[in-house]
């Protein structure tokens, strides 16, 4: 069986065809961002197939990524691309200055050709300091962090239950980890999931 990966670099060293919807190839929701690895990576080497930083440009259909070891980065989208900005996005929705973490299949040229583009993904673990109807205040590590809670994308996973929209049962102290949208140069975090032990 031919791999994601295998497919979009075939396809785009064939001239540009058309790669598989990225959700016939299975999910690469926030859950997947980093389970695929290149295996054969030297421990401690980075990975050419992974690029992080913060959008500085948009030119058609590619990103001009600063990373934080301050390395430019040209990441193209294709058709095939995944996109994830508090759920699933159109290429649109990217925008300069927002963060990002992208795995793809690195070009002849060094272009990085996305399988993957998480825009502003935040994964934080903490406790609650207050709750209201609409967010969350979150200590991580000393440092306050509002959470806002978005109709119809924000849900609670308690325990083993399944994603609910019902967010009443978290409380005040209790440790939680938040899956998330950072909004860039705040300390304000959209939710998609927060996740409770019990």
């Amino acid at each position: 069986m031919t791999s994601r990966r295998e497919m979009l670099k075939s396809a785009l060293l064939g001239g540009g065809a058309t790669v598989v919807a990225a959700t016939a190839l299975g999910s690469l929701g926030p859950e997947a961002a980093f389970a695929n690895a290149a295996p054969d990576i030297e421990p401690g080497s980075p990975d050419p197939n992974f690029a992080e930083g913060r959008i500085r440009s948009i030119k058609d259909n590619t990103l001009l990524v600063l990373g934080s070891n301050m390395v430019f980065h040209n990441i193209k989208i294709v058709d095939g691309t995944s996109l994830w900005k508090l759920g699933p996005v159109p290429f649109d929705e990217a925008k300069p200055g927002d963060g990002l973490y992208a795995r793809g299949v690195r070009m002849p040229d060094g272009v990085l050709a996305a399988e993957s583009v998480w825009l502003n993904i935040v994964n934080i673990k903490g406790h609650i300091k207050n709750i209201t109807d609409k967010t969350l205040h979150l200590d991580h590590n000393g440092q306050e962090v509002l959470c806002h809670v978005v109709a119809g994308k924000s849900v609670a996973v308690h325990s083993e239950s399944p994603p609910t929209a019902d967010l009443s049962m978290l409380r005040v102290a209790q440790h939680v980890q938040i899956l998330g949208a950072w909004r860039p140069d705040t300390n304000e975090v959209d939710i998609a999931t927060v996740f409770s032990p019990h």
